[in-house]
C-alpha cells in the first residue's frame, strides 16, 4: 500500500517527485480519481479547492476523473477507483469524508483497491486512516464543532490502519491559530501518537515504511 498523506496538497516539486517516484511512470500515462467529498461540507468561500483541482489537474493525467463517493452506486464508485492509478482525496471536513465512506459500504472496497494504486491526501483526505479517528480524537483535538455540524455525535474509523493521528496546517496562514502553543495544549491532552504537518509536508506510507516528506517543518509526538 502506497500513501502520500499531504497537509496541502501537491504544493512544491519535492512532493510532486514522491508521487511520480510511488507512481513508477508518468503522469501522462496514468489515470487519476480526484474525490472532493470533503469539501462539500465545508462552508464558505472554496477558492482553496479550486485551486487544488486546477493544480493537480495540470499535472497533465491521461484521464482526470471527479468522483464523489455520494449518491452514486456503490459498486459505480469502486469501478471508478478501480480505473484509476492514483486516488486524489481532497480536503474539507474528514468526519463527512470518514462517514460517506462507512455510510456507503465502501471501505473494504476502498482498501483493496489501495493495494494496488497510489493513494494521496489533501488535509481531510489524509485524516482518515488513524484508529483514533473517533468522537474522543475529536474532543482531544478541539473539532468537535466540525463532527457535530453533520448531526453526528459518534463516527466510527473507516479503516484505522495506523495507531497515529495526523493534524495538518502547523503554522499555516489560513490556521494562524496553529502554532507550537496550539500543538502542544494538543499533545498535553493526547492518548495517542500525533503527526503535526505544514502545508509543504507529507508522512508517506510505503510497503509499511513510514517516513516525512517535507520542503518545511512538522513534529511528531510518540
Amino acid at each position: 500500500m502506497n500513501l502520500l498523506l499531504t497537509a496541502s496538497g501537491l504544493r512544491n516539486e519535492t512532493l510532486r517527485d514522491a508521487l511520480r517516484d510511488m507512481l513508477g511512470k508518468p503522469f501522462g500515462s496514468a489515470n487519476v480519481a480526484y474525490v472532493p467529498t470533503a469539501s462539500l461540507a465545508e462552508p464558505g468561500d472554496h477558492g482553496w479547492f479550486v485551486e487544488d483541482l486546477n493544480r493537480v489537474h495540470g499535472l497533465g493525467w491521461r484521464e482526470f476523473d471527479v468522483l464523489e463517493l455520494n449518491g452514486l452506486p456503490r459498486q459505480t464508485v469502486l469501478d471508478r477507483l478501480l480505473q484509476a492509478d492514483v486516488i486524489y482525496v481532497s480536503g474539507g471536513n474528514h468526519y463527512h469524508l470518514a462517514r460517506s465512506i462507512t455510510g456507503n459500504g465502501l471501505a473494504d472496497g476502498f482498501l483493496e483497491a489501495l493495494r494496488s494504486r497510489v493513494y494521496v491526501g489533501f488535509s481531510a483526505g489524509s485524516m482518515i486512516f488513524s484508529r483514533h479517528l473517533t468522537a474522543h480524537s475529536a474532543d482531544v483535538i478541539g473539532d468537535t464543532a466540525d463532527l457535530h455540524v453533520l448531526g453526528a455525535t459518534t463516527l466510527e474509523p473507516p479503516f484505522g490502519l495506523f495507531d497515529w493521528y495526523l493534524k495538518p496546517h502547523l503554522y499555516s496562514p489560513d490556521f494562524p491559530e496553529r502554532d507550537d502553543a496550539w500543538a502542544d495544549r494538543i499533545t498535553a491532552r493526547a492518548d495517542f501518537p500525533l503527526y503535526f504537518l505544514d502545508d509543504e509536508t507529507a508522512v508517506r506510507v510505503r510497503d509499511g515504511k513510514v517516513d516525512v516528506v517535507t520542503e518545511g517543518r512538522w513534529r511528531f509526538h510518540p
